[in-house]
């Protein structure tokens, strides 16, 4: 074992070794905080990153309210889902808090709140505090008019739009949009890409992406002349670092014999099995990433172009292990590559045949299709008909409900939604 590999120790034997110095030495909690002598603050940590809800409590703080004004808006608020929209209504949000049987005070609230949700829509990110979507493109457009931003008749245009059943615009039915706002076609294509343009999730720029963040099991990297070669190894930080206390070990040598001495020696072999076990886990983990390497080279050289059919068999047959143990660790197992970081069930995928007899992964042929549909003309989106038919034509045999299969899973609109306004 290298110096910079982790020192497991033990050997998952149930004699007693003459000296059990190799289980000696405390093992320390893991602190990200390389700078920091002491355990890192929970609470100084989880506000790093302002949340929507501090930075709309913030802007509040500045606006001169009554007591009950202020904790109306404070309760609304709160009351935001993370993209910032009000899901409850007004009404219900009051009679939970009065109860059902107090009509008056039920009242009252939803006056206050009715104040209150007029403050809230004022505040920063525009949109946020709608009740839904149509609002929220309304309280967005409302913004740019009273800034004097943007085309003035493409913004009245785009208010008269909202008005009508947003599936009209989800739909790109133009004809029918001209119709119900009165507008040329010209200005009703100019609203509808100013639409297009506006945020639909006022509160996504504050969704805490590190609490997301995947952290990756294994690292891959390049090695060798001309970068063809990858070493693949277990990223350290994922790594427990466990060994026994020193209080456990020293009370084990000096009672041999002694009362208690029996139960101490079970002690120490159930932590060596442990031990054991965690290091044969991650043994597993590092021998199947090599092993999907090996098969996928092409895949971290090219990119997903270039990926090959691969199905756990593959990879069971290849390292003497069941298929049910393949799926256990790549599942929510992650490998950062030169290509980016992905799971290790990504690089599995079935095989479509292909007019020289071979298989193409099914992974290579919807980074075909995304290929195909970015280099369109947006004026004349293919088909799934016509995505088969490219696909025939580069020697892969896809039928046309396979193609929409694997264009539903890439969220490539129909060929209606992709046309171009």
């Amino acid at each position: 074992m290298g110096q910079d590999e982790p020192d497991w120790g033990g050997d998952g034997t149930t004699e007693m070794v003459p000296d059990d110095g190799e289980w000696g030495g405390e093992a320390p909690a893991r602190n990200h905080n390389n700078d920091s002598d002491g355990e890192a603050d929970a609470a100084e940590l989880a506000h790093g990153h302002e949340s929507l809800t501090d930075f709309l409590h913030r802007q509040a703080l500045s606006l001169r309210l009554s007591d009950l004004d202020c904790a109306a808006l404070r309760f609304l608020i709160e009351s935001l889902n993370d993209d910032g929209y009000l899901e409850d209504s007004l009404e219900s949000l009051a009679a939970g808090l009065a109860g059902t049987e107090d009509l008056e005070q039920t009242e009252e609230l939803v006056h206050r709140f009715t104040v209150a949700l007029r403050l809230l829509q004022s505040l920063e990110p525009t949109g946020v505090g709608a009740r839904n979507l149509a609002e929220c493109l309304t309280l967005q457009i409302r913004a740019m008019l009273h800034d004097g931003t943007g085309d003035a008749e493409a913004l009245h245009t785009a208010l008269q739009i909202c008005q009508q059943p947003l599936e009209l615009l989800a739909r790109r039915d133009v004809r029918r949009l001209v119709q119900a706002c009165g507008a040329t076609e010209e200005r009703t294509r100019a609203a509808m890409a100013l639409i297009a343009r506006l945020e639909p999730r006022p509160g996504r720029r504050f969704a805490d992406v590190e609490r997301n963040a995947v952290v990756p099991d294994v690292l891959v990297t390049r090695s060798g002349r001309g970068g063809q070669q990858f070493s693949v190894q277990l990223n350290p930080e994922v790594m427990p670092r466990l060994r026994v206390h020193d209080i456990y070990a020293g009370a084990l040598r000096g009672h041999r014999g002694g009362d208690g001495h029996q139960a101490l020696q079970q002690r120490l072999q159930e932590a060596r099995w442990f031990i054991k076990n965690i290091q044969q886990r991650f043994d597993t983990i590092l021998r199947v990433s090599r092993a999907i390497v090996e098969r996928q080279k092409n895949f971290f050289v090219h990119g997903e172009l270039a990926m090959r059919p691969l199905v756990l068999r593959d990879i069971a047959d290849e390292l003497g292990l069941h298929e049910s143990t393949i799926s256990r660790v790549t599942t929510s197992k992650y490998m950062a590559t030169p290509q980016g970081t992905y799971e290790l069930k990504y690089f599995f995928g079935s095989g479509l045949g292909t007019d020289t007899g071979g298989n193409a992964s099914s992974t290579a042929v919807r980074a075909l299709i995304k290929q195909f549909v970015a280099a369109e003309n947006p004026a004349k989106p293919l088909s799934d008909s016509q995505l088969a038919d490219m696909l025939k034509e580069q020697g892969i045999e896809c039928a046309r409900r396979t193609v929409a299969k694997y264009r539903e899973a890439l969220k490539i609109p129909t060929t209606n939604l992709r046309k171009a306004l």
